[in-house]
């Protein structure tokens, strides 16, 4: 607990505008991503397809698509960062996973990599001084 709130600290010193354009950026992208699969449901079939020997294709078609959704919007908003964030990494690693298992795209493996080094940067840095994180914490 104390290395979040030194964390906390540190990212609230150290903030940029920029910054927060990007967190909300990459929340943006995530929700997109998560309505595009909502709606091309037979591109994430075929996408999980490598992997669904393994076992639990159900699960993930049905944890993938609203954890990026809910997890985008909550990024975007900087509500609950950190942990919305830890939702994405499992299936940030499976996009990655994914590529190296069945036929490989290069472009979605380099989405996927940016993608994730984005979300772990945003992971140890947190929402930011522009978020609602911030505006709840100052509003007690």
């Amino acid at each position: 607990m104390i290395t979040v709130k030194n964390l906390n600290k540190w990212a609230n010193a150290h903030t940029y505008l920029t910054l927060d354009f990007v967190r909300i950026a990459l929340g943006v992208f995530l929700f997109f991503k998560g309505v595009n699969f909502i709606t091309n449901i037979q591109y994430l079939v075929d996408l999980i397809s490598p992997i669904d020997q393994i076992g639990g294709g159900m699960f993930l078609i049905h944890y993938i698509a609203p954890a990026h959704m809910v997890g985008g919007i909550m990024i975007a908003f900087g509500l609950l960062t950190r942990w919305a964030i830890i939702a994405q990494l499992p299936i940030l690693m499976g996009a990655i996973l994914v590529n190296f298992m069945g036929e490989m795209h290069s472009q979605n493996l380099l989405l996927a990599i940016v993608i994730l080094l984005f979300c772990i940067f945003f992971l140890f840095y947190g929402s930011g001084k522009h978020s609602a994180d911030y505006y709840f914490k100052m509003n007690k």
